[in-house]
């Protein structure tokens, strides 16, 4: 869905987000960001849907006009249909639970009519099926019961049931939100008020992965003052509402790719409370700032561009420990690089993969063998046919795949050696026409074709992808398509996705993913 933004204070017209799936408007207290949530609400129209755990828990002020499709509205039409059964809800979450309990019973009523005719009908999965599940999923260790027509709930190691308002208001929240979700119009821009409010932080991520994951058609929206929360959003848009002017009804206000880039201004790590995670990439283009926060949810994630940024960050930022006490780790694609290298990296904080880089992270064979299982292919098809195509592909370029390495190799230990002190030019000069009988690249270059060869010839798919460079791989091995995609780029939002909802293809992917970086799940 496009989104127009609200009007600019500087008279420049508002931006427009193109096909956005994840925005967030955050900004400081007073900074108009409620407003602008507001005028966002009018431009969009009857695509404007908006959410509030907060606000749902609370009597509705009669004179509120509810919008279009929501369920203020939903519950006033419904009772308007049924004058012989007329609902006195007051608030928001009371409301929903009505219009889910009447649907449960049109349906059942529907399937009991259908049985009395001898028709055969499938019996009905109704919203408040769906919500009593994903909720149970969110708290496992609570169950909901069905009783005369209520809903009865209870913890497990105790025998005592009590109603729907027993509940606390966290998990009260969590099953507004679900139910609320499922009854958002089709493509609607979900605007959620203060996504934070009664839940917990470690149940915060998984349920807004859940509910994203539940509505694909729909944008979402978030209106926040939790940074942490912010940036947890894959693909998300920021909105940095920095000033508002009333006389105008305009904003000053700044487009982010996301939360993560507003260091100077909000995303301030040394207020985090988790430990930082420093990666290659940027917000817009690399695969590592949308795989690496679902690999490592206990970690505040930072992208910094290049290797050298990364490895640099690490060692100032664990220089300044003893300042704001955080604990900080670094990822880099492991490149060229040689095991000497990577041992290195490793003892300074930094993880590196057993894969040349991070498109090789999603052709591991487990991850593949998960994504296949999740889209119901044979994963014992599907993982042959792309090994075979990338050791074809690799055996085709083996002898460039060797010059590659010995051209990093050859650039780090001439960078390495002539950095040594030199008391004279001609000490300098002979040490240069020394350099290439001593680093010998044309011994390095046999060498790593020998070994490139034995990959090959023992079929040994890990070992090349731990030094196979090629960026096509993810198109030209086939295996979007093996699995049940379009393109490569479907395949990559399939893992993520998958990664996202938790199950147990998520947990073999993330186990297969940090055993390739020497760690246990």
């Amino acid at each position: 869905m496009d989104i127009r933004l609200p009007k600019r204070m500087d008279g420049h017209q508002p931006e427009v987000l193109i096909e956005s799936k994840q925005i967030t408007v955050i900004g400081a207290n007073g900074a108009g960001k409620s407003r602008f949530c507001s005028a966002l609400v009018d431009e969009l129209g009857d695509k404007a849907y908006r959410i509030s755990a907060l606000k749902a828990l609370f009597p509705t002020p009669a004179s509120v006009k509810p919008l279009p499709g929501s369920i203020d509205d939903l519950f006033n039409r419904m009772n308007a249909a049924n004058p012989l059964i007329q609902n006195k809800a007051e608030t928001e979450f009371d409301k929903l639970f009505f219009i889910m309990l009447n649907e449960e019973f049109r349906e059942l009523m529907n399937f009991k009519a259908h049985k009395l005719m001898d028709e055969q009908m499938e019996f009905p999965k109704t919203k408040l099926d769906i919500t009593v599940k994903k909720w149970q999923e969110v708290f496992p260790k609570n169950k909901v019961l069905r009783e005369n027509g209520k809903l009865m709930f209870t913890s497990e190691g105790y025998e005592d049931k009590y109603p729907l308002m027993g509940l606390s208001d966290g998990e009260k929240s969590v099953l507004y939100y679900i139910g609320a979700v499922l009854y958002a119009m089709p493509d609607a821009a979900i605007l959620v008020d203060d996504p934070e409010t009664f839940i917990h932080s470690s149940i915060m991520r998984t349920l807004w992965n859940v509910l994203e994951q539940m509505r694909p058609d729909c944008t979402f929206i978030y209106n926040t003052h939790d940074v942490e929360f912010a940036s947890s959003r894959i693909d998300n848009q920021c909105v940095w509402v920095k000033e508002f002017d009333p006389e105008s009804v305009a904003w000053d206000y700044e487009v982010m790719s996301s939360s993560r880039e507003l260091d100077s201004a909000l995303l301030d790590l040394l207020g985090s409370r988790k430990p930082v995670l420093f990666i290659e990439g940027d917000e817009k283009h690399s695969i590592d700032s949308r795989l690496y926060p679902l690999i490592f949810p206990e970690y505040t994630v930072k992208p910094l561009g290049s290797c050298n940024k990364v490895i640099e960050t690490v060692r100032t930022f664990g220089d300044l420990q003893s300042f704001h006490q955080l604990q900080s780790r670094g990822i880099v694609d492991r490149d060229r690089r040689s095991d000497d290298e990577v041992e290195y990296l490793r003892k300074k904080n930094i993880l590196v993969p057993n894969v040349a880089e991070v498109e090789n992270i999603l052709m591991l064979e487990g991850v593949i063998r998960a994504v296949a299982v999740y889209k119901r292919r044979n994963p014992d098809i599907v993982f042959p046919k792309v090994k075979k195509r990338v050791i074809a592909m690799f055996t085709k370029e083996l002898k460039q795949q060797a010059l590659q390495h010995v051209r990093h190799r050859v650039k780090r230990d001439v960078e390495k050696r002539i950095d040594m002190k030199f008391t004279s030019i001609n000490a300098l000069e002979n040490h240069m026409v020394e350099l290439v009988s001593e680093i010998n690249p044309r011994g390095l270059y046999d060498q790593l074709c020998r070994e490139f060869h034995v990959y090959e010839d023992n079929n040994d798919y890990a070992s090349i992808l731990k030094v196979y460079n090629q960026k096509l791989m993810l198109i030209e091995s086939n295996v979007a398509v093996l699995c049940g995609f379009k393109s490569k780029d479907d395949y990559i939002r399939g893992v993520l996705n998958i990664l996202k909802g938790g199950k147990e293809s998520a947990r073999a992917i993330r186990k297969t993913i940090k055993e390739c970086f020497g760690l246990e799940e």
